[in-house]
């Protein structure tokens, strides 16, 4: 028999992990809850800031100008807040991320003047409350193959929050650097699509503001309805090299859709395919390489796939601008389908190859 008191000191130990569990539980909701605002919000902030721009005298150029302002600003603030989580912890860094974006609608609430425009994008280099709520959901949910978040209070050999050092070292990981630019080359055609959006939803199918708002929601219900209901059944039935591929080819099919559409009702019919490639693409190629590097060193590589959407919007509108004016919105959407199919091959090749 055992003894009494060891059956007392299990009781209590199996308690206690329920209750932690349970703990653990309630934060992923609150901080899936803070994600959805977050993305609710953006997109409002989306389908506002053209009509602002074009109220305080902005042109297309300008607009360009002002997009590229925070591509720059959040591609150097990505690694930086990664860095900053790391050494902090994930929840003070979604703390941070949340600060600022409050910052950030105050000043847009007051921009009255072009150059207020530019000082309210400012807050933007912390605001990245997405990539935040994936370091507190990785510490949280997974606890047997991540670090507990305590240990990376002290335990980074680098005290630097920007350290190009350790952005290096972690390139050097096997399959980190060949995904990292798989992300950035099959998601600069869609990148440039999405910061084109504002002027293709003003010039191209000239929606006023409520319509442009109405299309906005638009998009958040369904990439939240995708996110929620469908990611997560696909993860656990199929592997990530195989929804890598699937989400590359759909992609390509999405930009052959966007090169022949002739109206907002087309467009409603491809938002589907295109917010299910986008989201299935960045979910797998985030988990893919945040396991490839040392858990302690999660919340740099989350800022750094967070800083590629940055680089994305830095290169969009100079590149958009561009093919937009002088080709048209078909260019576009051709390149990405001719790029991504150029991906699909090079992957499925060296796919083959591993498995010959």
């Amino acid at each position: 028999m055992r003894p009494e008191g060891k059956t007392t000191t299990d009781a209590v130990s199996s308690q206690a992990n329920v209750t932690d569990q349970q703990k653990r539980t309630k934060i992923i909701y609150i901080v899936y809850l803070i994600a959805a605002l977050d993305i609710t919000w953006m997109f409002l902030q989306f389908s506002v800031t053209p009509y602002l721009a074009k109220k305080l005298g902005f042109d297309t150029l300008w607009f360009g100008y002002l997009q590229t302002t925070v591509g720059v600003i959040q591609l150097l603030g990505g690694p930086m807040f990664g860095r900053f989580a790391d050494l902090f912890g994930a929840r003070v860094a979604l703390s941070l991320a949340c600060s600022s974006t409050v910052v950030f609608f105050l000043l847009l609430a007051i921009a009255d003047h072009p150059a207020m425009l530019f000082i309210q994008k400012l807050p933007t280099i912390f605001m990245h409350v997405i990539p935040a709520s994936q370091m507190v959901v990785a510490d949280l949910s997974a606890p047997e193959k991540r670090a507990d978040a305590l240990s990376k209070l002290g335990e980074n050999k680098s005290k630097s929050v920007f350290n190009l050092g350790e952005i290096t070292r972690l390139m050097k990981f096997p399959g980190v650097t060949q995904t990292f630019v798989v992300k950035v080359i099959a998601g600069l055609p869609s990148g440039i699509f999405q910061v084109m959006f504002s002027i293709i939803a003003l010039e191209f199918f000239k929606l006023e503001p409520q319509q442009n708002g109405n299309l906005m929601a638009y998009f958040g219900i369904v990439q939240m309805v995708i996110q929620g209901g469908v990611i997560g059944r696909l993860t656990g039935r199929y592997s990530e090299s195989s929804l890598l591929l699937l989400s590359i080819a759909i992609s390509s099919l999405v930009g052959l859709a966007l090169a022949y559409m002739q109206n907002v009702f087309h467009f409603c019919i491809i938002v589907i395919p295109m917010m299910f490639s986008l989201s299935v693409f960045n979910v797998i190629t985030d988990s893919i390489l945040t396991k490839s590097v040392p858990s302690s060193d999660t919340g740099t590589m989350l800022g750094l796939c967070a800083s590629v959407q940055s680089l994305l919007r830095t290169v969009g509108p100079t590149a958009g601008g561009f093919l937009y004016v002088n080709y048209g919105l078909s260019s576009i959407g051709l390149i990405q389908f001719v790029v991504n199919v150029a991906v699909f091959v090079f992957l499925l090749q060296h796919r083959l190859k591993k498995s010959a």
